[in-house]
């Protein structure tokens, strides 16, 4: 069974790391600018102050299977709106891909966010093989985000 891990603030200095090398070994990122971007106080800095709202607070998570981590998202739903849950990151660590990992992580992910309010789900992918695992999951396309990222969602 999957379980979420809240990240709490001292400990997101090591979330950051595996979060950049995630950015930049899945290929997210590969521009030296946005490398910078996404390691900078600038980036960091936002979401974290983001999580310290009272209200559409933004979560960093880990994903735990028998005691070890296997994955991390980050997101935030918008109980001042409508429930969307927003996605801003969903990664499963390598070398737990490929056996349904991801479709498990999303389900404990659903499950935890739903008694958080989230109704609805929202991510931008543009990556082939990650547009299929969300479409896999009942995604469809939404769009695109301001940057022209197509975004997907699930109701």
């Amino acid at each position: 069974m999957i379980g979420i891990e809240e990240i709490k603030p001292k400990e997101l200095p090591a979330f950051w790391d595996a979060h950049i090398r995630y950015l930049v070994d899945d290929g997210i990122i590969s521009d030296g600018e946005d490398v910078e971007y996404f390691s900078g106080d600038e980036y960091r800095g936002i979401i974290e102050a983001h999580m310290q709202r009272d209200r559409d607070t933004h979560h960093v998570v880990y994903f735990r299977e028998n005691g070890t981590r296997i994955g991390a998202a980050s997101y935030c739903t918008y109980e001042s709106e409508d429930g969307k849950c927003f996605l801003l990151d969903f990664w499963v660590f390598p070398s737990f891909r490929g056996n349904g990992t991801g479709r498990r992580c999303f389900k404990a992910l659903e499950q935890y966010t739903k008694a958080d309010g989230a109704i609805y789900y929202e991510i931008n992918s543009e990556k082939p093989e990650s547009v299929r695992f969300w479409k896999s999951l009942g995604f469809t396309e939404n769009g695109v985000d301001e940057y022209g990222m197509p975004l997907f969602i699930r109701r």
